[in-house]
């Protein structure tokens, strides 16, 4: 018979490039689903690594081969080390979400680098991942997968939003669980903030002291991009076909294009919900520390915005993860058509073990 619970180690690695969360958890299922974040980490990329995975997304063939397995290899490193350093003896398995460096949907490809073969040779544990792919080939978008993980672990919220490289929310609708990508955040705000040689706008702080361009404003809302049916993601090549040129195009300071920017993701986000002050909105992803975001996003709603601790803040995705292995593991859906589009529920991931 099976154990109601397991320790997993989940990873992830956002496209906003913060660096990789780690984190050791406990999932038990003997009464609805619980967990316990027992040791967590993130591990920030150097300078190197983060050029390298920037220009992933233009390479080709055998070098685009190369970084793959160069960075499963240093997964299978960094994940060694965690063990050893919080001398972790009890692993199940390992749910490692890579590292996203193409998401087509549309053209039926999606790419996360990085995955089981490399850290399961490394570290000798079964190793979880590719969860993505099997959903496009079902017709879904492949994201968000998250979900899930909201609909089992965080029930008492109406609404779940992550703010990270996009910003994403779940909620139930019509006793189903919805969710789809709103728009982008932090890719786009750390990109324009890099040309002060800074990594990102602590608090907001350079945002706040901006203007908003009112033409630039109308012109990020505009885009149909909003107003596309659901389900829908996003990936970097919107950024870079879309979003890039549309505010390069004005010649605007760094600190105008930032307030813009961050107006536009308030008002984006607001749209999605009902202004409501008997319901609560759970918020995590780095954008939770961007305060001036947070203050204007709670201007455009009543709605109660809830932000939880430090380690549910930063470690959410990597627990999801570790969830949909679990999952997995289990044979149960993890992928939910309601919202990714998919042709059903299923059961997502590759599963390495020796």
């Amino acid at each position: 018979m099976k154990n109601s619970y397991k320790h997993i180690i989940g990873v992830m690695s956002g496209t906003s490039l913060d660096g990789i969360d780690i984190a050791y958890v406990k999932i038990n299922n003997a009464n609805n689903y619980t967990f316990e974040i027992l040791n967590a980490t993130t591990v920030s990329y150097t300078n190197e690594w983060k050029l390298a995975l920037k220009e992933g997304f233009h390479l080709k063939g055998e070098e685009l081969t190369k970084l793959d397995a160069d960075y499963g290899i240093f997964l299978g490193g960094i994940i060694q080390k965690f063990i050893d350093e919080n001398s972790i003896k009890t692993i199940d398995f390992i749910a490692s979400h890579g590292h996203t460096i193409y998401h087509n949907p549309a053209k039926n490809y999606t790419l996360q680098i990085g995955n089981g073969p490399y850290i399961t040779a490394i570290t000798g544990i079964k190793t979880i991942c590719n969860f993505r792919s099997q959903d496009i080939a079902l017709g879904g978008q492949g994201a968000p997968l998250v979900p899930i993980g909201d609909q089992l672990l965080f029930s008492e919220y109406d609404y779940c939003l992550n703010l990270g490289g996009f910003s994403n929310i779940s909620m139930n609708e019509n006793n189903q669980r919805i969710a789809y990508d709103i728009c982008p955040v932090n890719i786009v705000l750390n990109h324009y903030v890099a040309s002060l040689n800074m990594e990102y706008d602590d608090k907001g702080i350079i945002a706040a002291s901006g203007k908003i361009d009112l033409t630039l404003l109308n012109e990020l809302n505009s885009l149909s991009f909003y107003t596309n049916e659901k389900p829908k993601s996003l990936g970097y090549e919107f950024i870079v076909e879309t979003i890039f040129p549309i505010i390069n195009k004005y010649k605007l300071e760094i600190k105008d294009i930032l307030r813009t920017f961050v107006e536009h993701v308030a008002m984006q986000i607001a749209k999605k919900t009902t202004s409501d002050a008997t319901k609560k909105m759970l918020i995590s992803g780095g954008g939770v520390y961007n305060t001036f975001l947070i203050n204007r996003l709670q201007s455009y709603t009543k709605t109660q915005l809830v932000i939880p601790s430090d380690t549910i803040i930063n470690y959410k995705e990597a627990l999801v993860f570790a969830l949909l292995g679990f999952l997995k593991d289990e044979g149960k859906n993890n992928c939910l058509k309601s919202v990714t589009g998919a042709s059903k529920d299923h059961s997502s991931g590759v599963v390495y073990e020796f």
